[in-house]
């Protein structure tokens, strides 16, 4: 193994949790790589706009994660569009070996920070109209709906988030929420009734339909229980997510019962010298914290790599 590839902490996943405890265990003076499949941020490039992280009134979710980059990347490496494959653990020689799509790394510690994924609907034709009309982000997809019609699934602050940003685009937007009220939070409930958002309350979409696109889905009135089939050019699916835990199963890490790995306060997990920060822990999933997890995870590697 040649000498550059040997770290004292690796981090997977440079979402805002890997990236703050990439440049906390770099600044304690541990050789550290941050390693992320896809490009840094996670799920935080699609939030629209960003109103609750201290220090700035509103700011976009790429743009702070690209901030957030520069920073990170003047004190640890960073490897993007490397998905992780697994990691061993060697306990006697006290190393983990990181295997990649293109290398291995060997460290002396680990935080995993694999966040969380969309949870589908798993309904008929949402596989098979994905791209071609069914999205899970209004911010990467909203504008190719300008002018046509499009519905939202979901209740909570990303739906509305999602609804918001659509109708600001130019679409006709219709909510679909299941319950009779709405999770998100009442100052962007306000916002939603402002911007005259059609909502379908104690609905739900049974089947998506169309030819080379979208072109209805089907729905389910709960209160009524009758079918009806809406016409519509576009599904926005916010229904939760789920945590990526494939690695976390693999190394034998303790997950509680929705599959979210279980760390104490310093964000030690059930086996030596691995860490976990950021949404793959559950609890309040917000950016400021995933944060502060990512500065305490590294932070306690540091302290028991130097005991």
């Amino acid at each position: 193994m040649k000498k550059e590839k040997n770290y004292d902490l690796i981090v997977v996943g440079a979402g805002p949790a890997g990236m703050t405890a990439g440049t906390f265990g770099a600044r304690s003076g541990l050789k550290t790589l941050v390693i992320e499949k896809g490009i840094s941020g996670g799920l935080s490039n699609e939030a629209t706009e960003i109103d609750n992280y201290p220090g700035f009134r509103m700011i976009g979710g790429m743009e702070l994660a690209e901030k957030m980059k520069e920073q990170t990347a003047e004190y640890a490496a960073i490897k993007e569009l490397e998905g992780v494959n697994k990691i061993e653990i060697r306990e006697k020689e006290k190393k983990m070996v990181v295997f990649t799509e293109k290398d291995l790394y060997i460290s002396n510690a680990v935080v995993l920070c694999t966040g969380t994924k969309k949870r589908k609907l798993g309904v008929k034709g949402e596989n098979e109209f994905l791209g071609r009309g069914v999205s899970y982000c209004a911010a990467c997809d909203g504008f190719f709906f300008k002018d046509k019609s499009v519905i939202v699934v979901g209740g909570g602050n990303s739906a509305v988030r999602g609804a918001l940003y659509l109708k600001n685009v130019g679409c006709a937007v219709t909510l679909i929420h299941r319950r009779d009220e709405l999770r998100a939070e009442q100052y962007l409930q306000k916002k939603l009734e402002n911007a005259g958002v059609h909502i379908l309350w104690n609905s739900v979409v049974k089947e998506i339909k169309g030819g080379k696109a979208v072109r209805s889905v089907v729905r389910y009135d709960k209160k009524r229980k009758i079918e009806d089939e809406l016409a519509v050019d576009g599904v926005f699916v916010y229904v939760g997510e789920e945590p990526v835990n494939a690695l976390a199963t693999q190394m034998g890490v303790k997950l509680d019962e929705n599959g979210y790995i279980i760390t104490d306060k310093s964000q030690r997990t059930s086996r030596e010298r691995v860490y976990a920060a950021g949404d793959i822990t559950g609890g309040v999933r917000q950016i400021v914290v995933a944060c502060a997890e990512g500065a305490i995870a590294a932070t306690s590697a540091y302290e028991d790599l130097a005991s």
